[in-house]
């Protein structure tokens, strides 16, 4: 994935002050490339991404309402502007069109949330109270799907990673507020962990919950607990480690103190006995924390995080608290978005199909989607050229590496088979209601589908996101038509400028069905070792060099990236760019680049490359992305790349002493 999920949903955005159809730039000069943006005051042995994007960055401010700006948000705020003329213009004759409309007024009445109050949630609330023990609570958690109860436990459905054409029930480790477990443990989060605790009581005391003050105290000393067993970011990131099957019958003695049965059955999987357990050494330390408990702690922690989940859905006393919790002290954000773009942003979350079908229609032609699947189609050609090339790799393990690339599905734009959401009940008048049956349609979706085979046409992503992603158990590459734009793709642009832009993207989701993790899948989607041991170790031994080199950076005085979190997204990083520079180079054809501005085609290949991550976020939410993203910071994304690329050294003269500099034996050599 090119960026977490929840930058793709702040990346539907507009500028502050600008219209519905206005859009921040400009994200291109004549050929592909803002070279005004530069700052060639800057080596770029020392800083590439400050010498490609310094000035832009100096110039550059984040709006007060947004967490971040650059080229994502930008491209975003185009994508948001014409879901907003789809959902303010009058809706066509459809039962679809109406209940998305429907759904974005109900967003819209302000009015009527704020006189309802808390009413809305009433009903969880009480069934809360009425809990008497801590079966019945597990029961209740259960039914956390579809509604805005909550659980300590995370119950999915998604294909087995070991049989990928059936669907299996998997059982998680939750139960946290904070955005990550290091928000309760480490010193440098105290501030925001208390803030934790005030908001905790704030929410409480809005839904008249008793004796908020104590509660809120005995509620983060719970989730404390916890957080000092639960797995961290990179051990989640493992899927040997995450794959257990087992029993419902076998988890309750591995795991006493819940109870489990009830929690299964209660969300709709009566009958159901095998599950995938993610976290094994952590879910019976939740249960046993779980267990030990009081349960008028227990009732305070659903009451609050019902509240929470609901927030945006209530009166302004909820949806300003949340904001001011959430958004403002722990990542920064100094502005609430106005009401228009949240509500946008809440209709693309609950029937996204349903809107980015009017989407595809008005703003993607077939013709772009050719376009981008012949690039696709190159860069698969020079990924299956640098399999041939690798010197450390057996010819054993190439055969099963081009077996599994002539395997990859692509994706391109929007799905071949659309949502349907004729089961999808929308009113304009219950907004708490819409939210709750958005949840609760997604999740009688998913239990429909446990004993059919697996859908091989779902896609994870609405055509309107800016963003991609690589799925290891279908083997397959999904680029959503919002992200084919430029700086990314623009068809009058240079091509060295579409490579260093769209052709980094392919790489980079390419790469991902090779990267640490994903290379443990086979050409079917298999979590299966396909690999010699001899290659494996050789793999392993260039991933931890290129972990060493992310832990030595640092964002913040004494702040490092997590190498061993960040791993895969790196490695797709570099692997991608390779890919992408290879195929610019058969694109030619045997022929010379054209020189443009005076640069050439490998040095425009590059600066575009460092452009499609102008970026820039507030500190405390690029404080909180270190400790729970897999994708590291975006100027580590860039600098990170090229100093471990031979070809980058002497387009751009970088030397011995230079900051980036990497004598060729440090170089990381994978893909």
């Amino acid at each position: 994935m090119r960026h977490a999920a929840a930058a793709t949903a702040l990346a539907l955005i507009l500028a502050a002050g600008a219209g519905p159809g206005a859009v921040a730039g400009p994200l291109t000069g004549d050929w592909g490339f803002d070279a005004a943006g530069m700052d060639k005051s800057v080596k770029p042995g020392d800083d590439f991404f400050a010498y490609a994007n310094g000035g832009w960055d100096k110039a550059t401010a984040i709006p007060a309402d947004r967490l971040g700006w650059g080229v994502d948000y930008v491209l975003g705020a185009q994508a948001e502007a014409r879901v907003h003329e789809i959902l303010d213009a009058p809706p066509a004759s459809s039962p679809e069109a109406r209940k998305i409309h429907g759904a974005y007024e109900a967003f819209m009445d302000q009015r009527r949330a704020n006189a309802l109050g808390a009413t809305p949630i009433a009903p969880e609330l009480a069934a809360i109270s009425a809990v008497r023990s801590k079966a019945d609570l597990a029961a209740l958690m259960g039914r956390s799907t579809g509604t805005f109860q909550s659980s300590v436990f995370d119950l999915g459905i998604s294909p087995d990673q070991k049989s990928p054409d059936r669907y299996a029930v998997s059982i998680s480790q939750g139960g946290l507020g904070l955005p990550n477990r290091d928000y309760y443990l480490e010193a440098s989060f105290a501030a925001k962990k208390q803030a934790y605790q005030a908001y905790v009581a704030q929410l409480l005391t809005l839904a008249k919950w008793p004796d908020p003050e104590t509660s809120a105290k005995a509620v983060v000393e719970f989730e404390t607990r916890i957080a000092e067993v639960s797995w961290t970011r990179a051990e989640r990131r493992d899927p040997d480690k995450t794959y257990n099957p087992t029993t419902v019958a076998e988890l309750q003695t591995a795991a006493p103190g819940f109870a489990w049965r009830p929690f299964v059955d209660a969300a709709g999987l009566e009958g159901v006995d095998r599950v995938i357990v993610r976290e094994s050494t952590a879910l019976p330390k939740i249960a046993a924390i779980f267990a030990d408990a009081p349960l008028p702690t227990l009732k305070a922690w659903a009451a609050f995080h019902v509240a929470d989940s609901a927030a945006d859905y209530l009166s302004d006393a909820f949806g300003d608290a949340h904001f001011q919790f959430r958004d403002k002290t722990l990542a920064g954000q100094q502005a609430q978005l106005d009401r228009w773009k949240r509500a946008v942003a809440f209709v693309n979350r609950g029937m996204g199909d349903a809107v980015g079908k009017v989407y595809v229609a008005k703003y993607f032609p077939p013709e772009s989607k050719a376009k981008i699947d012949a690039l696709v189609r190159e860069l698969i050609v020079a990924l299956g050229q640098r399999i041939d090339r690798l010197d450390w790799m057996s010819p054993e393990t190439k055969a099963k590496a081009h077996a599994k690339l002539a395997k990859l599905t692509v994706k391109i734009g929007y799905p071949v088979v659309w949502r349907d959401y004729t089961a999808l009940k929308v009113s304009p008048t219950s907004l708490a209601g819409d939210a709750e049956a958005f949840s609760a349609f997604e999740w009688r979706r998913q239990l429909k589908r446990l004993d059919r085979p697996v859908d091989r046409s779902e896609w994870h992503m609405s055509p309107q996101t800016v963003n991609a992603y690589y799925n290891p158990t279908m083997n397959e590459i999904v680029f959503p038509a919002a992200i084919l734009s430029a700086p990314y793709f623009d068809a009058g642009a240079d091509m060295a400028a579409n490579y260093g832009g769209i052709g980094g993207v392919i790489g980079h989701e390419m790469t991902h069905g090779f990267d640490d993790q994903g290379r443990k899948y086979d050409g079917s989607g298999v979590l299966k070792s396909w690999w010699t041991q001899a290659d494996a170790a050789k793999f392993e031994a260039e991933a931890k060099k290129l972990n060493a080199q992310y832990d030595s950076y640092e964002p913040f005085p004494g702040v490092h990236v997590k190498g061993d979190q960040t791993t895969g997204e790196n490695i797709a990083d570099l692997g991608g760019l390779l890919i992408a520079l290879d195929a610019y180079h058969n694109a030619l054809h045997g022929q010379p680049a054209p020189v443009i501005d005076g640069l050439t085609g490998d040095q425009r290949f590059f600066l575009a490359y460092a452009q499609s991550w102008r970026d820039k976020k507030r500190d405390d939410y690029l404080r909180q992305l270190i400790v729970r993203d897999v994708h590291s910071p975006v100027k580590f994304r860039v600098d990170g790349v090229v100093r471990n690329m031979d070809a980058w050294y002497p387009l751009f003269e970088v030397k011995p002493g230079d900051n980036l500099y990497l004598a060729p034996s440090d170089r990381v050599r994978i893909w």
